[in-house]
């Protein structure tokens, strides 16, 4: 089968999407028992740990950092990211913080215009629309928790994160992106940490080490999606880890949707699909 960029970046995504899925239940388990930058720096000192090995196999020319102030940028919007979100998760109903982390690819619309000037076709605005819609009537809260606004700062931090993967240079391979983001995040976080350090359990290190190793996984899986092809024709998929929550929540939970729930992710997941491609490919046959 040969897919096209935008359905192989889509693909990548909802991979991705179910990796930071997981990374978030393994937050959830923490129970807030660690400070919230004693988390991020445990987790950016873990990824730089995971992703030396490999970024150290390349040659010289592509272990170089060739994109600083991007990368920078990235690393800082990592570090109010991860923390907004710890918060958020902590104080909040897991499918309720998804909720508005998945406002993110809403927000990435009118971002791609004002930074990349990206001009998104009416279609797949309404389907984002649609998405969004989705995810309301999925998650439905009952009330709205001072938690939520950490939940809304990850979700523009996230945006913005994707959407500078589209200003990195084309040479700058994935592995050393994530590598430099990672260990240039590493001496604010470590001050951050050492000011609300305070004891860790060998089962909260292997949570952080699991939630790490995950979030590597969907930011290289983010970074080449959002390199391949432009954000307003596949942050759709970023809406696929609302479902993959709601799946969790079924398996591990015993959290059963009800008639609205599953409504909504049908919302979410029709837009989500390339029926145009499907529906061209069996004209052709």
């Amino acid at each position: 089968m040969n897919w096209s960029i935008a359905t192989t970046a889509i693909a990548l995504l909802v991979l991705g999407n179910l990796a930071a899925s997981l990374s978030d239940v393994a937050v959830k388990m923490l129970e807030g028992g660690i400070a919230t930058f004693q988390y991020v720096f445990l987790r950016q000192l873990l990824s730089v740990l995971i992703i030396f090995p490999f970024w150290f196999q390349q040659n010289k020319a592509q272990r170089a950092l060739t994109a600083r102030g991007i990368t920078s940028l990235r690393a800082f919007l990592i570090i109010i990211g991860s923390g907004c979100m710890m918060i958020a998760i902590t104080h909040l109903p897991l499918a309720t913080a998804n909720a508005i982390f998945y406002a993110a690819p809403l927000l990435m619309l009118p971002l791609s215009v004002l930074l990349l000037k990206e001009i998104p076709p009416w279609g797949k605005t309404l389907s984002t629309m649609i998405g969004f819609i989705g995810v309301l009537i999925v998650l439905r809260p009952s009330q709205f928790h001072w938690a939520g606004y950490f939940a809304l700062g990850t979700a523009i931090t996230l945006a913005l994160f994707n959407l500078l993967a589209r200003k990195l240079p084309p040479q700058q391979t994935i592995v050393t992106t994530l590598f430099w983001t990672s260990l240039i995040s590493l001496p604010i976080t470590a001050l951050l940490a050492y000011l609300t350090w305070q004891p860790i359990s060998g089962q909260q290190l292997a949570l952080v080490t699991t939630s790490a190793a995950l979030i590597l996984i969907y930011n290289g899986l983010a970074v080449k999606a959002y390199k391949a092809a432009p954000a307003g024709q596949i942050a759709l998929a970023e809406y696929s880890g609302l479902v993959f929550v709601v799946l969790i929540g079924v398996w591990g939970f015993n959290e059963i949707p009800d008639s609205k729930t599953a409504l909504g992710i049908l919302l979410i997941i029709i837009p989500l699909l390339p029926l145009k491609e499907l529906i061209q490919r069996r004209k052709n046959k």
